[in-house]
């Protein structure tokens, strides 16, 4: 018997959506509010372009699959279009209202460093939203009576670069601050992401030696595509001297690249 067939069309979406979800992708839902029959139906497509369900109208399917493209290039979670925005000679489709929805994984950040910049920015991750781990192969730096809050995932790393791995996973939705106490410490959590392309990748220090941490990766065979997408010396220019005030810079770039944002003031055009 098929599984699939005999389910209805909403238990079919909520399957989909959740192993969307578990593998990590993104997709777009769009649903259907006003302007024609059946209000409520939905279509789901991913970013490979495969798609689940319908809007009722064949057409209206196509135009809102174009429309989708573009929305997910951009960094919003939600919108409300109206068709005549985007497909304006559809007939019968003028008053149409759409509701398109950016589905992903929630956020993730994973620190690796547990002193005291680590620290502040595991636990300003999680105040933000993000799924936080943090690792430091120093086990009295992760007890969970530093971190009484309880929502970080705190990670002894016996082999700090098996750790990261097992952390950033495929790199999808995740950002990683890497704020070791030394050379050797972060060139083995480098070289764990070497495969995997995560959202963000920042590394503290000063430029003298992010770029000695960079040139190694490039001679053990990094591409350029990859170390283009580290951000070193870590963080936003806001003048942090503190450890918070560091933090509060990093997840300020995190933040600001998982939005699409140039991270500059708000009020530079008046100036």
């Amino acid at each position: 018997m098929d599984e699939t067939r005999d389910q209805s069309p909403s238990q079919q979406m909520t399957k989909a959506i959740s192993q969307l979800l578990d593998r990590g992708s993104v997709a777009v839902v769009i649903t259907l509010m006003s302007g024609l029959e059946g209000v409520g139906s939905k279509l789901l497509i991913d970013e490979a372009g495969d798609t689940i369900g319908s809007l009722g109208n064949a057409e209206l399917d196509t135009q809102a699959l174009r429309r989708a493209e573009e929305f997910l290039r951009s960094r919003d979670e939600t919108r409300m279009i109206s068709v005549s925005e985007f497909a304006p000679d559809l007939v019968n489709a003028s008053d149409v209202l759409l509701l398109f929805e950016r589905l992903q994984p929630a956020p993730r950040l994973v620190v690796c460093g547990a002193g005291h910049v680590g620290a502040a920015l595991a636990k300003l991750g999680v105040f933000v939203g993000y799924q936080t781990t943090l690792i430091d192969d120093r086990a009295e730096f992760v007890r969970a009576d530093r971190f009484p809050e309880g929502q970080i995932e705190l990670v002894v790393a016996q082999d700090w670069a098996e750790a990261v791995r097992q952390a950033v996973g495929t790199g999808r939705g995740v950002a990683i601050a890497v704020v070791t106490r030394g050379h050797d410490q972060d060139e083995e959590c480098m070289e764990a992401i070497v495969d995997v392309m995560p959202d963000y990748v920042g590394l503290i220090g000063s430029k003298r030696r992010t770029n000695i941490v960079i040139d190694n990766l490039r001679q053990s065979g990094a591409s350029e595509d990859h170390l283009r997408n580290i951000r070193a010396p870590i963080g936003l220019d806001i003048g942090a001297i503190s450890p918070e005030e560091v933090a509060l810079a990093i997840i300020a770039e995190i933040v600001a690249e998982r939005r699409g944002a140039k991270g500059g003031s708000l009020s530079a055009w008046r100036r």
